[in-house]
C-alpha cells in the first residue's frame, strides 16, 4: 500500500469520506485520491514521490503555475508583518482599486473568503437593491454550496426549485427558478410567469461545472437585454473565468457587461479568497452604507491580499501572456481533438482559451442535458490512464481542464502522446 492509500485510510476515520471537498475523493474514476506533497510550476508531486503534469491548477487559480517566486515572496513578506488583524489594511484598498481598474463593470467591490460566500452575498445584494425575492440560475451551473443555489430543474418543475442536497429545506429554494443554459426562451418563460418578482439572473458566462460549456452567440447579450427589460440585475459568476480568459474576464472576452460579478480563485493567487462587486448604486446598499448586511472576520486577509495583488499585477503588466496562453490552448486542444478524431471515438472537445473539457459523446454539448449524455465510464478509464502515466487531470467528467503559463510545449506533447497511445491500445 502506497502512502496516498495509507493517508486515505487515516483520513476516512476522521474526515467525512476522507476528503474536505467531494471531488477530491476520486470516486467517479474509481481510484484512490492522490495526496499532494508539493507543487512547482506546472507539476505536482504526491506523497509517494510521483510527479505529475498538472492540468487542474487547484481548480483554476494557478494561472502562473505553482509556487511562482513573486507570489511566494509577497506571501512571506506579508506573513512576517502579521497573519490576520480583523481590521482594515492598505492591501485591501489596493486590491479593490486594482479590481475596479481592471474590470470596467466594477465600480465598488467587497472582499470575502470564498466563491460560495461571494455568490451568497451578491444574491443578497440583488434582492436588497431590487426589493424582489426570486433568482434565476441555470441547470448545471454551480455557484457554491449555499442552500438557495443547490438546485437543478427536473422535468415539469421549471418554476419551482427542488433541493439537490440533503439538509436543504424546500423553503430555502422556493425562490430559486431554474432555466436551461443557452436557451433564452426558457428564461423568458420564467419572467412571464413571475412578473416583477425576479431580482436577478446568475450565470457562469462559460459554464465550467458541468464540464466546459460555451455560451452560444447572443446568449449572454440576450440575458442582458432581458434583465434590462424587466428591471432585474445580471450577475456573472466569474469565480473560474475571472482574470483567466482575459484581464477583464469573460465579460471582456464576450463583450457583455453585468451589474454584479463574483470572483475567487485567481484573485487570491492560490490563497482562500472571494469578492463581489459591480455598479456603485447597487453596491451602496451594502452595510455600513446600506441595509444589506454582510461581514467576515477574515475578509480582506492581508496574506491573501498580498498573494492576489502579486498575481494580478503580473497579469496586468504582461497582457501578452493572455494571448500566448489562449493561443497555446487553441493549439493543444485542437491537437487533442485531432487525436480523438483519428481514433474514431465519439467525442466533443469544448474549449475556450485555457479551459477545456472532453466529453465522450456523439452529441454536441450545449447544456446540462447534453452534458449528461457523456460516457462517464469511458472518461474514467481515460483519466486512470492519465494518472498512471504521470498526468493529473480533473477526476470527474464534469470538471474543467486548466492550462497555466508554466506548461511547456514538451509537456503538452507528452500528454498528447499518452492519449494517442491509450486510444490506439483501446482500439
Amino acid at each position: 500500500m502506497g502512502k496516498s492509500e495509507t493517508l486515505f485510510e487515516r483520513a476516512k476515520a476522521v474526515i467525512p469520506g476522507g476528503v474536505n471537498s467531494p471531488v477530491r475523493a476520486f470516486g467517479s474514476i474509481g481510484m484512490c485520491p492522490r495526496f499532494i506533497a508539493s507543487a512547482k510550476g506546472s507539476t505536482m508531486t504526491d506523497a509517494d514521490g510521483k510527479t505529475y503534469i498538472d492540468y487542474v491548477g487547484s481548480w483554476g487559480p494557478m494561472i502562473l503555475g505553482h509556487a511562482h517566486p513573486a507570489i511566494e515572496e509577497a506571501v512571506v513578506e506579508a506573513a512576517r508583518q502579521g497573519l490576520s488583524f480583523g481590521a482594515a489594511t492598505e492591501r485591501e484598498v489596493e486590491m479593490a482599486e486594482l479590481i475596479c481598474q481592471l474590470v470596467p463593470s466594477i465600480e465598488m467591490v467587497r472582499m470575502v473568503n470564498s466563491g460560495t460566500e461571494a455568490v451568497m452575498s451578491a444574491i443578497r445584494v440583488a434582492r436588497g437593491f431590487t426589493g424582489r425575492d426570486k433568482i434565476i440560475k441555470f441547470n448545471g451551473c454551480y455557484h457554491g454550496h449555499s442552500d438557495g443555489l443547490l438546485v437543478q430543474a427536473g422535468s415539469g418543475v421549471m418554476t419551482a426549485g427542488i433541493p439537490d442536497s440533503g439538509g436543504v429545506p424546500n423553503g430555502c429554494t422556493r425562490d430559486t427558478l431554474t432555466a436551461t443554459y443557452n436557451d433564452l426562451d426558457s428564461v423568458k418563460a420564467l419572467f412571464a410567469a413571475n412578473q416583477n418578482e425576479i431580482a436577478a439572473i446568475i450565470v457562469e458566462p462559460v459554464a465550467a461545472n458541468m464540464g466546459v460549456v460555451l455560451p452560444q452567440p447572443g446568449f449572454l447579450q440576450g440575458l442582458r437585454d432581458i434583465c434590462d427589460a424587466h428591471g432585474s440585475l445580471l450577475i456573472f459568476d466569474e469565480v473560474i473565468t475571472g482574470f483567466r480568459l482575459k484581464i477583464d474576464g469573460a465579460q471582456g472576452f464576450f463583450g457583455v457587461r453585468p451589474d454584479l460579478t463574483t470572483f475567487g480563485k485567481i484573485i487570491g493567487g492560490g490563497m482562500p479568497v472571494g469578492a463581489y462587486g459591480g455598479r456603485k448604486d447597487v453596491m451602496e446598499v451594502v452595510s455600513p452604507l446600506g441595509a444589506v448586511y454582510q461581514a467576515g472576520t477574515l475578509s480582506g486577509n492581508p496574506v491573501a491580499m498580498a498573494a492576489g495583488l502579486a498575481q494580478l499585477k503580473l497579469l496586468r503588466d504582461n497582457p501578452q501572456w493572455y494571448e500566448e496562453l489562449n493561443r497555446t490552448g487553441d493549439w493543444f486542444y485542437g491537437q487533442m481533438e485531432q487525436v480523438l478524431r483519428e481514433a474514431g471515438k465519439g467525442y466533443q472537445v469544448n474549449h475556450v482559451g485555457s479551459l477545456c473539457s472532453v466529453f465522450f459523446t456523439d452529441t454536441p454539448v450545449t447544456d446540462y442535458a447534453s452534458a449528461k449524455t457523456a460516457d462517464t465510464a469511458a472518461f474514467a478509464a481515460c483519466a486512470r490512464n492519465y494518472f498512471e502515466h504521470g498526468i493529473y487531470v480533473a477526476p470527474s467528467q464534469f470538471e474543467a481542464m486548466f492550462l497555466s503559463m508554466a506548461h511547456t510545449k514538451e509537456q503538452l506533447e507528452q500528454t498528447l502522446d499518452v492519449l494517442k497511445t491509450y486510444l490506439h491500445t483501446k482500439n
